[in-house]
């Protein structure tokens, strides 16, 4: 029971981690592209899009194990 409720809540912050990071790693690609990287930038986006990508999953996830974790309380 309590594993269940560590385990979502320590996934939940890891992903919010995960989503500050790629929005820092997202302003960070539109400054490069600035100064005229474009290449560069457009490689920064398509690693962000592995973050996109998985988001979806991660949600549900995280709502699934947080639900579990509720159920056995």
């Amino acid at each position: 029971m309590e594993d269940t409720l560590l385990l979502a809540s320590l996934l939940k912050r890891m992903n919010e981690n995960q989503l500050a990071l790629g929005a820092a790693i997202e302003e960070l690609s539109n400054w490069v592209e600035q100064r005229g990287s474009t290449e560069v930038a457009q490689n920064i986006r398509g690693a962000l899009e592995t973050l996109d990508g998985n988001a979806g999953f991660i949600t549900l996830a995280l709502a699934s194990l947080s639900a579990e974790g509720r159920a056995k309380k």
